[in-house]
């Protein structure tokens, strides 16, 4: 970032509709850990970020993307996480994600006003479709001085080849999709795909993603094996995050296969298409 960059002030609006100013493009970017896999994707590396209330005091190897590999510092979970350690780190924002638009999701939102330092929060909601939230946080990462294209993580063309052969794959095989979380007891947490927008874009592309059928729950459906039986899926996607119990305590139903799925996958391209295309494999394994 040039210097004359660095005398112009800074503004962005968070999706929350909080409109945030600086005298400068902030520089130490602390984040949470989804969003700051996400923004070191495009080509912002953050100084550290923290988890969530399911995280424990390593980070998880599933959300972290190239977090670790990077060298970026892990925090803990946001709840261990205090203004003096922001001021610590001379942190000149905070990133962090929301799902209702209204409040950030890992953090309490009176940690970093307590350090002075201004909280971005971007939706990863189902209000947003799954283009308009890697639009966005690309938005973001342009904000933060980060160079199109930077890391890969802006090549939005690799992600629409990634779609393209997943929309290929889907319209050759024909595989029920189911997409769930371990919940232990003989338990899951079904997915509802119109909750989560990756399954929403799934769907688009033309990937047989199975509704678990009435019952509470918006995201999810709690449910024991026998009513993930009747849904007859060809290809289990688990949760493959560390907090949720592993796909080996709940056997798949009627040999289905199983595949890998982070509910928190980085909102970049990059991250996404990786996925896409191990869903693409996924699905041709499912219906040899």
């Amino acid at each position: 970032m040039s210097d004359m960059q660095d005398m112009e002030a800074w503004g962005f609006t968070d999706d929350r509709g909080t409109a945030l100013e600086a005298v400068r493009a902030p520089r130490r970017v602390v984040a949470y850990v989804r969003a700051g896999a996400a923004l070191l994707d495009l080509g912002v590396t953050p100084v550290a970020v923290y988890g969530s209330g399911h995280d424990g005091d390593t980070l998880d190897p599933v959300k972290a993307g190239r977090l670790a590999e990077a060298g970026v510092p892990y925090l803990g979970p946001g709840r261990a996480l205090d203004a003096a350690r922001l001021a610590d780190l001379r942190a000149d924002v905070v990133v962090d994600v929301t799902y209702d638009g209204k409040s950030a999701y890992a953090l309490d939102e009176g940690v970093p006003e307590g350090a002075g330092v201004p909280l971005v929060a971007l939706s990863v909601g189902n209000e947003l479709a799954l283009a308009a939230i890697l639009g966005r946080f690309g938005e973001l990462a342009g904000a933060l001085g980060a160079v199109a294209g930077a890391g890969g993580g802006g090549d939005v063309g690799g992600l629409a080849a990634a779609e393209a052969a997943l929309r290929g794959t889907a319209s050759e095989v024909d595989v029920a999709v189911l997409a769930l979380s371990g919940a232990g007891a003989g338990q899951v947490h079904l997915a509802r795909p119109h909750a989560w927008p990756e399954l929403v874009r799934l769907q688009e592309l033309g990937v047989r993603v199975v509704d678990p059928g009435p019952g509470p729950g918006a995201n999810w459906l709690t449910a024991d094996r026998e009513r993930v039986a009747a849904l007859r899926p060809g290809l289990v996607l688990f949760d493959s995050r560390e907090h949720a119990v592993g796909a080996g305590a709940f056997p798949s139903p009627g040999g289905a296969r199983v595949a890998p799925w982070n509910p928190e996958t980085p909102p970049s391209s990059l991250a996404y298409a990786a996925f896409f295309l191990e869903l693409a494999e996924a699905l041709r394994r499912a219906a040899a």
